[in-house]
């Protein structure tokens, strides 16, 4: 992690492509990153193989339990009536979280202010604290604290529900046709020899199911 996944891709594109240095990676450091940063280190299509896909899954819109909207209806209009005094933490800029929020930004018509953070960890911190009003955030990440109570649960970023928290909202059914999902994948440094990722990849898949 860090720097919007760059860190540790710049370590995979420099490592020996024998197999033993893999990327675990995502939207973030293979898409979002490189479009908005101008050298990120390496070229998301020639510094990698890919191996397999891990999985996919959404995020969740989470608020200081003090904070006075309950749903997304009340949030926007609280937003509306403070421009400029709502803000939203995430891990860095450029983030798929970072990103999202600016997206729900624009399409919700809202001004949010974003608080950038070395990485979702102390994000997280500052919304649990309150030093912050509300974030995207991993889902399964945040469940042991929704259970808790240390923050409240507004929606899911995916274009249907969660199953893994089938009564929270989806951002869609208040803003038609609001969607980001979250992939992740496996990947090597260029050049590993196709035996080596055919085997990973088949590893993978029988593990994952995908």
């Amino acid at each position: 992690p860090g720097a919007g996944n760059t860190l540790g891709s710049k370590e995979a594109a420099r490592a020996e492509p024998d197999g033993y240095t893999l990327l675990y990676s995502s939207v973030s450091g293979l898409i979002l990153s490189p479009l908005i940063q101008k050298d990120p280190g390496y070229d998301p299509i020639t510094s990698f193989a890919p191996i397999a896909p891990v999985g996919t899954g959404t995020t969740i819109l989470v608020v200081h339990p003090s904070f006075p909207a309950k749903t997304v209806q009340e949030l926007v209009a609280y937003a509306k009536a403070n421009p400029g005094k709502v803000n939203f933490s995430s891990g860095g800029v450029g983030v798929l979280p970072h990103m999202i929020g600016e997206m729900f930004k624009s399409r919700a018509g809202i001004d949010l202010v974003h608080v950038p953070y070395k990485g979702a960890a102390p994000a997280f911190v500052d919304l649990i604290s309150g030093q912050v009003d509300l974030m995207f955030a991993n889902i399964v990440g945040t469940m042991p604290h929704l259970r808790t109570g240390r923050v409240r649960a507004v929606a899911v970023s995916s274009a249907s529900r969660s199953p893994l928290l089938p009564e929270v909202p989806a951002l869609a059914e208040t803003i038609p046709g609001f969607r980001a999902e979250v992939w992740v994948g496996t990947f090597a440094p260029a050049k590993t020899p196709a035996d080596i990722i055919n085997r990973l990849n088949a590893d993978i898949q029988k593990s994952t199911g995908l």
